[in-house]
């Protein structure tokens, strides 16, 4: 076993873990944060995106350990007094999911495509979000919800 003190959505965790564990598995079934679906576990789908020290990850291909003394934040994160990012609310009003299983995902990555490119283009949007796959929507509400997003806040 192997001690990390991890912050994850603002909170401070100290564990043993087991060297091997992913921080996908960690994040689930150690500490209950559900919200960040495992997809693939492979990191083709991007499901599991997760931001590790500010920078857009697939939580299946990091170990928990490698998250020492670290910060992560989830999609269960991102809410801050039950107001939701920019975001957030675009997917929502702009309908960018159908089953929701990407979702968080996307949401996570469009916010490290955000911080990089405060207002990009279609075609950014979609490069940006090349690692995450969606397989309900034909990805166009995505994109407008990204776009949408960018017009209201660089990120939150």
């Amino acid at each position: 076993m192997t001690h990390i003190s991890v912050k994850v959505d603002g909170t401070t965790y100290e564990d043993d873990v087991e060297p091997r564990l992913l921080l996908i598995h960690y994040l689930r079934d150690r500490l209950g944060l559900t919200g960040t679906p495992i997809g693939c576990d492979t990191s083709n789908c991007g499901t599991c995106t997760v931001e590790l020290d500010g920078t857009a990850v697939k939580s299946c291909t990091v170990l928990a350990v490698q998250a020492d003394g670290s910060e992560v934040t989830t999609v269960q994160g991102l809410a801050h007094d039950g107001e939701w990012t920019a975001l957030q609310r675009t997917f929502h009003e702009r309908h960018a999911l159908q089953c929701g299983y990407c979702t968080p995902g996307m949401i996570m990555a469009a916010r490290d495509l955000l911080r990089e490119h405060p207002h990009p283009t279609p075609d950014e949007v979609r490069h940006g979000l090349e690692g995450n796959i969606c397989r309900c929507t034909g990805y166009q509400n995505i994109v407008r919800a990204v776009l949408d997003a960018s017009e209201e806040e660089v990120t939150a």
